[in-house]
């Protein structure tokens, strides 16, 4: 019985005893739950639904909890309901109703922890998003994880999901890049404003070497030729990096593309003539105060060109001539009034401001010896991604991008991530996988195979395993809904704990020439769900499951 199916029986039963009593069945909250006490003597769950209702119910909570146990006493897979407090009900479940889980789990395999809360949404999912003027920096990696990571989740929950990555091909910091190569290709210094590090000279000998005559053309064909080919160059150095981490993407979108299609220009006509710019000391300006923002913003400039807010205009709206009806922007910590900026345009075209979401993501700091890192060498001003996979590899890094809310600086421990131990959390849950594979192996050996005799699982240690596995589609869904993946790199952290106490204290193979019986079988396939979930977990974060570590 996993937790929604336990709140569904509460709901009844308390519908029931509503009903019963002539007691108004409309008092009853939509949203019934059931949660794990932290000391485990008080039952395997409890629940406030009593305290919740009895007021509007027009009765004192604790005889409406004393109704409540009495009928939930009597129903199928509660092996006991006793008051507490106030008003909680805390609930014992039967071993075989609760052992149930285990072969729910065996049997939906892969798909345990997917739902369709998000079914028919069509989200687009941008994220990363550097500029192509330089290597990926720690704070690009920590969004090509969490947003890789909030995609799967997304998805294993209903979700259309496609992952977007906006090239801002055009603009200011491309010229600056093209100056800095320019500059390197012909042996002078970084100009002022520049781009420095080793790769500016990586990719201008480049550019020299695809184009030999490209520094000896007239001024503008030479930029253009540095700006074409260099450009380019950079997009593959970062098409390499994110998919070497593991973070792939549906669609590869450039600004410059809007501009040359006309595309910004039909977005500024059409706020124009909606009404929802207005003009002043002779520019057009949004009016994003009406939604929060700290001041209007100008979309053309009194010169005539268009601010970077115009580009954004007509993005907006080509995501939503695609389909999407939802639209998360994971952006960097400097990024925070594109919040009210983003959803002002949403509303300006006529759409729920609830149509644009925006995620801020905070800085990453890097620690070994207990002194910060703060030089890549190759990109001259930060450390880059390749940098830190190298220094610790994709799963580690990428695990510790995730499971911390992005809401928070991040200081990451490079000693940490390479310890072989338990402190080091990730190899924590992918020793615990590379365990129950072990497990697996030896029980193959031995010739045991996965029982059914779930109503054997009665030891507390097993209770324990099954609850905390129990909790992993609620787990997912709720990291779907807040948009924090980071919930289910803790919640395997948990589930590889109550593994290893069940594992030291419960013997799941026979010994010797001791006979196998139905609960070696039994805790076998309570090991077999456990793994299943860890593999699942770890998928949903993009990191491997090793068999052997």
């Amino acid at each position: 019985m996993t937790p929604d199916a336990l709140a569904d029986l509460v709901r009844a039963a308390a519908q029931d005893v509503l009903a019963t009593r002539g007691l108004d069945v409309s008092a009853l909250p939509s949203d019934v739950g059931v949660e794990r006490p932290r000391n485990p003597e008080h039952g395997d769950y409890a629940t406030n639904v009593a305290m919740r209702t009895a007021k509007k119910a027009g009765v004192n909570p604790r005889e409406l909890a004393g109704w409540l146990a009495e009928d939930l006493a009597t129903r199928p897979g509660i092996a006991s309901a006793e008051v507490a407090g106030p008003g909680f009900l805390n609930l014992r479940l039967a071993a075989d109703a609760q052992g149930a889980l285990v072969g729910a789990v065996l049997a939906a395999g892969a798909t345990y922890g997917t739902g369709d809360d998000f079914a028919g949404r069509a989200v687009n999912l941008e994220f990363v998003s550097a500029n192509p003027t330089g290597p990926l920096h720690l704070g690009h990696t920590r969004w090509a994880a969490v947003g890789d990571a909030l995609g799967r989740v997304l998805a294993a929950r209903g979700a259309k999901v496609t992952r977007e990555y906006y090239f801002n091909d055009a603009g200011g910091q491309i010229d600056r890049f093209v100056e800095s190569l320019v500059a390197a290709a012909s042996g002078k210094p970084t100009p002022e404003n520049g781009y420095g590090g080793a790769y500016i000279a990586e990719i201008a000998a480049r550019v020299v070497a695809a184009e030999p005559g490209a520094l000896d053309l007239p001024v503008a064909e030479r930029d253009e030729t540095f700006r074409r080919v260099g450009v380019h160059l950079m997009f593959d150095e970062i098409k390499r990096a994110l998919h070497a981490f593991g973070t792939d993407f549906d669609v590869w979108f450039h600004e410059k593309s809007l501009h040359d299609s006309g595309a910004v220009d039909a977005a500024v006509e059409r706020l124009k003539d909606s009404g929802n710019l207005y003009q002043k000391d002779g520019a057009w300006w949004l009016r994003s105060t009406d939604q929060g923002d700290d001041k209007d913003r100008v979309v053309i400039k009194s010169d005539g060109t268009p601010a970077y807010i115009a580009g954004d205009l007509a993005y907006y709206l080509d995501k939503r001539a695609r389909g999407f009806d939802l639209c998360i922007y994971m952006l960097g910590a400097d990024h925070h009034g594109y919040i009210a900026r983003l959803r002002a345009a949403a509303a300006a075209y006529g759409d729920d401001p609830n149509t644009v979401e925006v995620l801020i993501g905070q800085m990453v700091n890097l620690f070994r010896h207990g002194e910060p890192v703060r030089m890549s060498k190759r990109a001259g001003t930060a450390v880059s991604m390749d940098d830190l996979v190298e220094a610790v590899g994709v799963d580690a890094a990428r695990y510790a991008l995730i499971r911390s809310s992005v809401d928070s600086t991040l200081d990451i421990d490079l000693d940490l991530l390479v310890k072989r131990s338990n402190d080091n959390p990730v190899f924590y849950v992918q020793y615990a996988h590379a365990r129950l594979a072990s497990l697996a192996r030896n029980a193959a050996d031995l010739g045991v195979e996965p029982g059914e005799a779930y109503g054997l699982l009665e030891h507390p240690r097993e209770g324990e395993l099954i609850r905390t596995i129990g909790e992993f589609g609620e787990v997912v869904r709720a990291a779907a809904e807040l948009r924090e993946p980071h919930r289910i790199a803790r919640y395997l952290e948990s589930l590889a704990s109550a593994y290893h106490r069940f594992y030291d204290t419960c013997r799941v193979l026979p010994m010797g020439d001791e006979e196998t019986t139905d609960l070696h079988r039994a805790r076998l396939a309570l090991s077999v769900a456990a793994r299943q979930v860890l593999a699942n977990g770890l998928a949903l974060l993009g990191v491997t499951a090793p068999e052997r570590m």
